[in-house]
């Protein structure tokens, strides 16, 4: 983890910002906080530490770790640049429920959590905002919880691939950022279950791997195994 001591807050935040606070509130939330560089499988914040610091991804993707007590791990969801992190922490004061990790090189802006939450305190419809962004994420942490519980394994790999393609890559060819293993946390099920399906998903033309490379070749096909679960 390598920290940069002068801060220059991207286009996007500022841009978000300086709609509902003032410059000068803005160069205070500026002055008060750090940009850190992550290197991939970097922890950015621990699951069961006292949060101080709400964290703005600037580049690169994350996950959303939870450990459970036997030590079994499950990614609750991923996240790609530009995104605010943690933002429930200011609306839910105990320790982080889970941990963020860096699934490839990242960017990060911690902001202060108590200038943070000073100024939400006195712009309400800034709060609001801050809200509405940090409740989208765990949005798709529940539309995944749903997909667990109520589909079969197929049906969740097909949901996992879709949500990569549209919501984290951007496209229907991309270069995977998580391992099998990884994979097989997200959709809650074995690695064995990832590699055997993906497998047999190519073999029958709906997606072509080489590598890392994932490509979706039959999309509709892809939409139809998550539809039917």
């Amino acid at each position: 983890m390598d920290i940069e001591k002068s801060l220059q807050f991207t286009n996007w935040l500022k841009k978000i910002s300086l709609q509902f606070i003032s410059e000068k509130d803005f160069e205070r939330l500026d002055k008060t906080s750090i940009k850190l560089k992550f290197k991939k499988g970097e922890m950015i914040l621990k699951q069961g530490n006292q949060p101080t610091h709400v964290a703005f991804l600037e580049r690169g993707i994350v996950k959303f770790n939870f450990e459970s007590e036997s030590n079994k791990n499950t990614i609750l969801t991923l996240v790609a640049a530009p995104k605010i992190l943690g933002g429930a922490n200011l609306f839910y004061k105990d320790n982080n429920l889970f941990s963020i990790i860096a699934v490839e090189d990242c960017e990060v802006v911690l902001l202060d959590s108590n200038v943070l939450l000073s100024l939400l305190t006195t712009y309400g419809r800034f709060a609001v905002a801050v809200y509405q962004i940090a409740s989208d994420m765990f949005k798709k942490s529940i539309f995944n919880f749903i997909s667990l519980a109520n589909k079969q394994k197929e049906g969740r790999i097909a949901d996992i691939i879709l949500y990569l393609a549209e919501n984290i890559y951007h496209g229907n060819s991309f270069n995977l950022s998580l391992t099998r293993k990884e994979l097989a946390e997200f959709a809650c099920c074995s690695t064995e279950n990832i590699i055997m399906t993906l497998s047999k998903w190519q073999n029958e033309n709906t997606i072509k791997i080489t590598g890392k490379h994932l490509e979706i070749t039959n999309i509709e096909k892809l939409k139809q195994i998550s539809k039917i679960g």
